[in-house]
């Protein structure tokens, strides 16, 4: 890593530094981290740029709720996490639906976990630092650097209130939903994904609460909707007695409604008379699909920052760990055969991430777009009538089947109801298009726009089959 002092060039100040390393990667969440720790690994300089100071750095408002606990990239292996697990005795869901006088229990596949989520930060910055890297805290990114072909070579930043220019081969925003860089690079020319918007976006809020007696569901994730379908709350134990409670609500609907829901539904909770309130925090997260690109010349997006989240349930983690270390082999292959400023040559990160678990994101996304267009009571009979393990393959899997007996079943429980029923049998032939679709990703750029005019003909049919507003 090298440092010098900048002049007055480009009417930045005299006192100006610029850092040159191989890659900068803006922001210490799990992705960002997860690439940084895959870099330095491999013995190229990496910066972590973050804007929070080191105390808070990590402190992330989130669920959780961990699923996949049992596997993370070899960078920061899951033994350096572990002792930010505080219950690995979860073991399924539980949807309560007052509206029907009913509980889900949904079973979950793979290992689950709800951790401490600022424990977990500070364990993946220790676990990132072993391996070589450098974080720079109080960083604050202000602008992006393009050189004349378009390829991004950096950021400008205020750090500890003194300007600072990094340089790098690649730069790697892992910087959250709805970036600043990708507001600040020009990616006209680029394939990265630029059809972005508020309404693809969710707003989270939550309180660690703790309570003076053990909750009767300390195995369980608990989730319940809000009084109208934007929105649903969790319910996650930490331990039997500390308790992360939230929710989540799409970004155009009125955030403190939303947030006196969580309220009243704590007052009326028996198990959290006389409980004390130990943190709050809120976020915003991508509940859409991944990005279709999220490459361009010399700069590559993962996790919240490229759509990397499960848009039915909001969960990110495992996910964002793998994007990190997948975008950071794709730079350190394109570094080694010095094709940083080709598309091409990035591609097989947009490859890797649609196989892994993209496809499957965006035909989730589906079934989002589908609750939009109904009443959160015949959305609410719908789920009472699904069993819950053709729940979990739903909100976890992309997809279900629904045989004959299962539909008439479901028509039995679920009279006055059947219209939805029957779209929702629709929607569900639809996203499995669109999840055939997505597994079959283009392996080279040069494919990409005919995949693209194909994926949009089979949203035009989801949102005929819906009713619901385009939401892309």
């Amino acid at each position: 890593m090298t440092t010098h002092q900048d002049g007055n060039a480009g009417g930045e100040s005299a006192t100006a530094r610029t850092v040159s390393v191989d890659v900068v990667v803006v922001g210490a969440g799990t992705s960002g981290c997860y690439a940084a720790a895959t870099i330095a690994d491999a013995g190229y300089d990496v910066v972590v740029v973050e804007r929070k100071d080191e105390t808070e750095a990590g402190h992330i408002a989130c669920g959780d709720a961990l699923k996949g606990a049992s596997d993370f990239p070899d960078a920061i292996p899951k033994s350096q996490l572990e002792p930010a697990f505080t219950n690995t005795d979860v073991d399924h869901g539980r949807f309560e639906i007052p509206q029907e006088d009913t509980v889900l229990e949904i079973p979950v596949p793979g290992e689950l976990a709800v951790i401490d989520r600022w424990e977990y930060g500070r364990c993946l910055i220790e676990g990132a630092s072993d391996s070589g890297v450098e974080f720079h805290y109080d960083t604050v990114v202000q602008d992006v650097r393009q050189d004349d072909s378009g390829r991004v070579t950096g950021v400008k930043a205020m750090r500890k209130g003194d300007p600072v220019t990094y340089e790098g081969d690649m730069v790697i925003d892992g910087a959250g939903a709805l970036s600043i860089l990708q507001d600040k690079t020009d990616l006209e020319d680029a394939t990265f994904d630029t059809n972005v918007q508020y309404s693809q976006f969710c707003s989270a809020y939550r309180e660690i609460i703790e309570v003076d007696e053990p909750v009767e569901w300390d195995d369980a994730l608990v989730f319940k909707p809000t009084e109208r379908s934007a929105g649903y709350l969790w319910y996650f134990p930490r331990t039997d007695t500390e308790i992360n409670a939230g929710l989540g609500f799409q970004m155009n609907e009125e955030p403190m409604e939303l947030v006196d829901d969580l309220k009243r539904d704590l007052q009326g909770r028996s198990e959290f008379e006389g409980a004390e309130v130990q943190d709050k925090l809120g976020a915003a997260l991508p509940t859409r699909r991944p990005y279709d690109s999220a490459v361009a010349p010399g700069f590559m997006a993962v996790g919240d920052a490229a759509g990397h989240v499960n848009p039915t349930t909001g969960g990110g983690i495992a996910g964002a760990a793998y994007a990190g270390t997948y975008a950071a082999e794709q730079a350190i292959e394109a570094i080694e055969s010095g094709r940083t400023d080709d598309e091409a040559a990035l591609w097989e990160y947009n490859e890797r991430v649609m196989d892994h678990f993209g496809a499957r994101y965006a035909a989730l996304d589906v079934y989002n777009i589908f609750t939009t267009a109904y009443d959160v009571d015949d959305l609410m009979a719908l789920l009472a009538a699904l069993p819950g393990e053709k729940l979990a393959e739903a909100l976890y899997g992309g997809s279900t089947s629904i045989g004959l007996g299962l539909k008439l079943k479901m028509a039995v429980k679920s009279i006055g109801h059947l219209g939805t029923i029957r779209d929702l049998y629709q929607t569900k032939k639809a996203a499995d298009r669109l999840l055939d679709h997505y597994e079959s990703y283009p392996s080279e750029r040069s494919g990409f726009e005919s995949w693209q005019r194909e994926r949009d003909s089979i949203m035009d049919d989801i949102y005929e089959v819906t009713g619901a507003e385009p939401k892309y």
